[in-house]
């Protein structure tokens, strides 16, 4: 294991041919360069006397130490044995007590909730099979996300229903489709609005993009109670995706 050095940039930009397996962890206060062997732990928290990358040393929500990154079975795994969680990309949290989680080929970062809202990044970044980074393409086209056409009701009824992630609200939820039909007949008067075209509408829309591979859009996917998590999965497909945008609003205000 050697220190990276005090300069080191981002790993999100990629890190410098080595060994596949090897592994470079760092945080705002320094990092460390691993091979990957049979007994290679990484510690990380709070007291940097303890650790091998100290993540934030002036915030004591922070465990002192919080977890560990080991190589077993030809792989990187993290463990967390910190009162807090690590956050991974996607939302998926990692507990004290919990089975380790893989690491995949790349670029994770990692993150430890703080005090006052405070979000403390790790970032890790395994080598993969190629053992070099990926080619750097500054003026090749963009590839655009995947997007799904709406019908303009499709549109304008999803745009009222999902208003608040348009809105970007902290805690967005869906409108009830009550909610979401008197709006949408004040718009359109004579389009025959109800509760019920405004599901019926949604619903077809979900199996559709269910259909398509998208997941998370079906009960049985979801579970019981369902509530609304169909929905509210929908959403962030869309958002994601810029199938709907908050420039859509404008309708709404039209």
């Amino acid at each position: 294991m050697e220190r990276l050095p005090q300069n080191q940039p981002s790993l999100a930009g990629g890190v410098p041919d080595a060994q596949p397996g090897t592994i470079y962890v760092l945080s705002v206060e320094g990092g460390v360069r691993a091979d990957p062997g049979t007994h290679g732990t990484i510690l990380f928290g709070r007291n940097r006397d303890e650790v091998h990358v100290s993540i934030g040393e002036d915030d004591q929500r922070v465990s002192r130490m919080h977890g560990s990154i080991s190589y077993r079975g030809n792989q990187w795994q993290v463990a967390v044995t910190g009162r807090l969680p690590v956050r991974f990309p996607g939302e998926l949290m990692l507990f004290a007590g919990e089975d380790p989680l893989p690491l995949a080929a790349g670029y994770t970062p990692l993150f430890v909730q703080g005090s006052s809202g405070r979000e403390h990044l790790l970032q890790v970044y395994v080598v993969g099979d190629s053992g070099s980074r990926p080619a750097l393409r500054p003026r090749d086209p963009t590839q655009p996300p995947r997007t799904w056409k709406l019908s303009p009701d499709e549109r304008l009824a999803l745009t009222v229903v999902g208003q608040r992630y348009l809105l970007h609200d902290l805690h967005p939820l869906p409108l009830s489709w009550r909610q979401a039909a008197d709006q949408l007949a004040e718009l359109q008067p004579a389009a025959g609005w109800t509760a019920k075209k405004v599901e019926h509408l949604v619903s077809n829309l979900r199996n559709r993009l269910s259909r398509d591979g998208v997941p998370g859009l079906t009960r049985e996917e979801v579970g019981e109670p369902v509530g609304n998590a169909l929905n509210d999965n929908l959403f962030r497909v869309l958002l994601l995706t810029t199938t709907l945008v908050p420039r859509d609003l404008k309708a709404l205000d039209d």
